[in-house]
């Protein structure tokens, strides 16, 4: 009986120092149909190539907002998010009160996110103040793009009560406009995104600028946003230039994260450039010169050290 314990305890103990070397990283991603999917399957590929026992897997979800909740939780380790997003769960503001948590740090800014207003071109919508008494899709509930909407709709006068706002995800819209279920949605995404990509392959689509005095508001508001313009040719039948507005993409991870690891997950991220480029094209923005740009939460320890390390 004796012997029969200790062989027990050896192998509980073996157990345990094999788990203790392995490294398991849960990166929260968004719908399958926008940017942050293809970059996170991308991301868990390149470290689980490039760092010894690692065991790194991407998974959908309903984005920013939901993210910072799953991360709170500590159901998951690396999040993709918006920087007005992480912002407002580290301050307990906007969409993320009563739902943010203090232990968010910044690991690095990705790329744009453009706020992208796509209306069937035969809806009549030529404006933000157009939407007015419209179908329009906002986004999947909790997510990131939610907040975006509401605060452009603000900037033009209009609030949620005065159109029928549809709560569904990137892919979720492109199928509802597809069928002549809604008249327009809201998508917060590096451009070009798939799911309009799609959309504009079978079906004759707009683009609606968010410009003029409608920018000016959001922007004098909310310093998170800044113009982007969407070149002729983003999408098939636009052919000329779209002014709109965009936020920062970021990933962000626990306070509570291993700081080596943090470390070595920059560094393999970085090292590794061309295989981001190839999972999607904002992947190409995803660079060292820039990772600080926009950054609007304090950066963990094992960020701060890689920084100072790659100036």
């Amino acid at each position: 009986m004796k012997k029969v314990v200790a062989m027990l305890f050896c192998l509980l103990a073996i157990a345990g120092t094999v788990s203790a070397q392995q490294k398991f990283v849960t990166i929260a991603t968004g719908g399958t149909a926008g940017t942050y999917f293809p970059l996170g399957g991308a991301l868990a590929e390149i470290w689980n190539k490039n760092i010894p026992k690692m065991n790194a897997n991407a998974t959908a979800t309903g984005a920013s907002a939901a993210n910072v909740a799953m991360l709170s939780k500590g159901e998951v380790d690396v999040i993709f998010t918006q920087n007005d997003i992480a912002y407002y769960a580290l301050n307990d503001l906007e969409i993320m009160k009563g739902k943010g948590t203090k232990n968010i740090r910044g690991l690095a800014c990705l790329y744009n996110e453009t706020v992208q207003v796509v209306a069937l071109a035969d809806s009549g919508i030529k404006s933000v103040s157009d939407l007015k008494g419209k179908r329009v899709g906002v986004g999947a509930a909790g997510s990131g793009t939610v907040l975006n909407a509401q605060q452009v709709l603000e900037a033009a006068g209009i609030s949620f009560s005065d159109i029928k706002v549809q709560y569904l995800s990137f892919a979720e819209c492109a199928s509802n406009l597809k069928d002549g279920n809604i008249d327009a949605a809201f998508n917060v995404a590096g451009a070009p995104t798939g799911a309009i990509q799609d959309l504009g392959a079978s079906k004759k689509i707009q683009i609606v600028a968010i410009d003029g005095d409608v920018a000016k508001k959001l922007m004098s508001k909310y310093a998170f946003y800044t113009t982007q313009k969407l070149p002729a040719g983003t999408y098939i039948g636009q052919t000329s230039d779209v002014t709109t507005v965009a936020v920062k993409s970021m990933l962000a991870v626990s306070s509570k994260l291993d700081a080596n690891l943090v470390y070595d997950l920059l560094k393999t991220m970085f090292a590794n450039g061309e295989r981001l480029a190839a999972s999607h094209k904002m992947g190409a923005n995803i660079k060292i010169a820039n990772a600080l740009d926009g950054m609007s939460i304090p950066l963990h320890p094992g960020a701060e050290k890689f920084y100072k390390e790659n100036k």
